[in-house]
């Protein structure tokens, strides 16, 4: 992986987060909260698992290893999750500001919330949670299918054609 397509990756999943939560706004708080079931049992909870992963890792780059996702997790509303969401993609462009291709091969040490050790590159930590959110985005996608509401496209293709 090289700087340039870490940057691309983090703009995309930036984007295609952008693009699920303006659709969920367009949501009724009970049908955020219809249980749907998927890996998570609704909108509202896939979505403030994307957000509480995407925090978990920003946490494990700045050298820290979180024992469990943040209490917010359980409250938050979806405007409150975007303002965390929007939070985390500033401190993580930030963080990101100065990366090189060496750093992005760099061991970054932590541990999963169960307390298991690992040591894993930079890019490679990457890749997965841009990955990670992709994989729930397409479980948003199914749950709107199934609450009769056409889920926004986010495939990186389109994020292309947009003009990045």
């Amino acid at each position: 992986m090289t700087v340039g397509e870490a940057r691309d990756l983090t703009a995309y999943n930036k984007w295609a987060n952008g693009m699920v939560f303006s659709a969920a706004a367009g949501l009724s708080p009970d049908q955020l909260t219809h249980v749907v079931p998927s890996s998570f049992p609704s909108v509202r909870a896939t979505l403030a698992h994307i957000v509480s992963t995407e925090w978990v890792w920003l946490r494990r780059w700045l050298h820290e290893s979180p024992t469990s996702v943040p209490a917010w997790v359980a409250s938050a509303d979806l405007a409150d999750l975007r303002v965390r969401l929007t939070a985390i993609e500033g401190e993580r462009e930030a963080y990101l500001a100065d990366l090189t291709d060496t750093r992005l091969e760099e061991l970054i040490s932590y541990r999963t919330l169960s307390g298991q050790p690992h040591d894993d590159p930079l890019g490679d930590t990457l890749r997965h949670v841009v990955n990670h959110s992709t994989y729930h985005r397409g479980q948003v996608a199914t749950q709107f299918r199934q609450l009769a509401i056409a889920p926004p496209a986010t495939d990186f293709i389109a994020y292309v054609w947009q003009g990045r």
